[in-house]
């Protein structure tokens, strides 16, 4: 099947089952490696990407329904010249260790500051449900509040 869609701002064709995962096609069709596999039944969110603006689970959702959509991944939420203000903010408080789920907590923090830009710390549990083995979380929480306050990190 090709699919049409957005990725990262530019135009693709995606010629893939319709089944697929997104996942595996941005992985290994695209090869856009920062978005992560992690569990597979969409529970880490390890792999989360945002599809029209919302967060979403890429392992879980197939290449067919993301015909026409907007697919923004970790490699376009900023660069190294022009980090996003969560990436600062991650570094400033330290919040990787393993690192391996920070692509898909970034995503998923950055759709929560789009939606609610001075979240409370309910809205961060809520929002925030990607699994972190390290346990990472309390960095998570502050690197959030400084963003949405505004602080240099």
């Amino acid at each position: 099947m090709t699919i049409q869609a957005q990725i990262n701002g530019k135009p693709v064709t995606i010629n893939a089952a319709a089944d697929t995962p997104l996942l595996w096609v941005l992985r290994e069709e695209i090869g856009l490696t920062g978005t992560k596999f992690g569990c597979g039944i969409a529970a880490c969110g390890a792999c989360s990407v945002h599809i029209d603006g919302e967060v979403m689970r890429s392992c879980s959702v197939a290449v067919g329904d993301v015909a026409g959509k907007s697919i923004t991944t970790i490699e376009a939420l900023g660069t190294e010249v022009a980090p996003h203000p969560l990436q600062v903010a991650w570094i400033a408080h330290e919040v990787p260790q393993c690192g391996y789920c920070q692509s898909g907590q970034l995503m998923a923090a950055a759709a929560l500051l789009k939606k609610t830009p001075t979240p409370s710390d309910a809205d961060i549990d809520a929002a925030m449900t990607n699994i972190c083995r390290c346990g990472t979380y309390p960095r998570i929480r502050a690197a959030i509040h400084a963003v949405a306050q505004g602080a240099k990190a």
